[in-house]
C-alpha cells in the first residue's frame, strides 16, 4: 500500500488539492485492508483512559467522512481523528478552496467544514470490525440557530462508536466560530457537551481544540474553564489566520487557515504555554507542522503526550509515519529515557 502512494504522489501533486485529496480518499477505499504492523512497546501511551499503540495519530480534516480510518490505521497510525463532522449535511465554502504553499511546505484552506453530515459517518463507523483508536471531531453547521446544540447532537450521535471526542470550536473558517472560545460561551457548550457524554451508555473522553492565535489572557481564560469543568484533554491546536513574513509562495496570501511548517513555531509555543497553565491535570496533543521525528519530539518535549499531523503527507507521503516513529525509538534509545519522561521537559524553553 505505502510502495503505491510514494509512486503516486508525484502525480496527485500534479492535480489540484481538493482534487487530489478526494481521489487518495477514493484510493485508500479501494485497496485491501491492512493490519498494522506491531509498535516498539517503548511507543505505547496511556492518556485519557485509552492505550494508544504509539504517539502518532491523524489529525482532523483528513477522513471528514470517516470514510477510510483502518485504511489509516494501516498505515501506522496510532489513533486517527475523523470530521470534522456536523449534524447535517453541508457543502462548505466555494472553490478553490485549498492551496499548496510549496515553497514554504504549507497548506492553506477555507474549507468550511465541509462534510456529508452525522448520519453516513455513523454508519460507516458502526461497521468497524477492526480495533484501533478512532476519534470523532465534532463541529456546528454554519447555519445553526443553537450552535452548542450540534455539539451536544454530536456526542450523542456517536457516543457508542468513538473512542473520543474533539470539540472544535477553532476553525478560522466557519464565521463566528472562535467566538465559542469566550470564557461563558466555551463554559456553557462544555457543561452541555459534558451533560450529553455522561448520559450516554459509554463515558467516552472529551477534547477540546484551540486555536494558535489566543492572547495569553485568552488561554488563560480557555484552560481555567476546561480545569473547572473537567475535560479530559486539550488539542492544541488548529490551523492559523496570521501569515508569518517569511512565507514566499505566491498562495500565501489567500485566506483560510494555514497549516504545515509554517505553523510549527507557534502552534509549539501555544502548546507550551498550555502545558504550563494545565498543570498535569489531563494531557495534550500536540498538533502543527509536524513532517518528522525532530519537530514530533519538540512537541512531546513542549508538554505533548501524543502528536497529530496531517499537512506533512501532501510533502512526506505515507512513509512519513513509520519514519517519525523510528526516530522516537531512536530518541529513547540515547535519551535512555521513556516518552512520558520526555513530556513537557522543555516546555519553560519554549518561547
Amino acid at each position: 500500500m505505502i510502495d503505491a502512494f510514494a509512486i503516486a504522489s508525484p502525480l496527485l501533486r500534479l492535480l489540484d488539492p481538493e482534487t487530489a485529496h478526494r481521489a487518495t480518499i477514493a484510493a485508500l477505499k479501494l485497496l485491501p485492508p491492512r493490519a498494522p504492523a506491531p509498535d516498539d512497546p517503548r511507543l505505547a501511551v496511556s492518556a485519557f483512559g485509552l492505550d494508544f499503540p504509539n504517539p502518532i495519530g491523524l489529525a482532523a480534516g483528513f477522513d471528514k467522512n470517516a470514510e477510510i480510518p483502518d485504511a489509516m490505521l494501516g498505515l501506522g497510525f496510532g489513533f486517527v481523528e475523523v470530521g470534522t463532522l456536523t449534524p447535517r449535511a453541508q457543502p462548505g465554502n466555494p472553490r478553490p478552496r485549498a492551496f499548496r504553499l510549496v515553497e514554504d511546505r504549507a497548506v492553506i484552506n477555507r474549507y468550511g467544514f465541509n462534510n456529508d453530515g452525522h448520519a453516513p459517518a455513523l454508519a460507516r463507523l458502526s461497521k468497524r470490525t477492526r480495533r484501533g483508536i478512532v476519534g470523532v471531531n465534532i463541529g456546528a453547521n454554519k447555519d445553526a440557530t443553537d450552535r452548542v446544540a450540534d455539539y451536544v447532537a454530536g456526542v450523542a450521535a456517536f457516543a457508542d462508536v468513538a473512542s473520543y471526542f474533539t470539540i472544535n470550536v477553532s476553525s478560522p473558517n466557519t464565521p463566528g466560530l472562535r467566538d465559542l472560545q469566550e470564557p461563558d460561551a466555551l463554559s456553557e457548550l462544555l457543561a452541555r457537551a459534558i451533560e450529553a457524554r455522561d448520559a450516554a451508555r459509554i463515558r467516552r473522553p472529551l477534547l477540546l481544540k484551540i486555536a494558535p492565535d489566543l492572547t495569553l489572557d485568552q488561554l488563560d481564560s480557555v484552560v481555567r474553564v476546561a480545569r473547572e469543568r473537567r475535560i479530559d484533554g486539550m488539542i492544541v491546536s488548529n490551523t492559523t489566520i496570521s501569515r508569518p513574513l517569511t512565507l514566499r509562495s505566491p498562495s500565501a496570501k489567500e485566506s483560510g487557515g494555514l497549516s504545515g511548517a509554517p505553523l510549527f513555531d507557534l502552534s509549539t509555543r501555544m502548546l507550551a504555554q498550555t502545558f504550563l497553565r494545565v498543570d498535569g491535570q489531563f494531557p495534550l496533543i500536540g498538533v502543527g507542522g509536524v513532517d518528522s521525528a525532530e519537530a514530533a519530539l519538540a512537541k512531546i518535549e513542549a508538554g505533548a503526550t501524543l502528536v497529530q499531523l496531517y499537512s506533512a503527507l501532501v510533502y512526506e507521503g505515507p512513509r512519513l509515519v513509520a519514519r517519525i516513529n523510528r526516530g522516537l525509538l531512536d530518541a529513547l534509545t540515547r535519551e535512555k529515557r521513556t516518552l512520558a519522561a520526555l513530556v513537557g521537559r522543555m516546555a519553560r524553553r519554549t518561547d
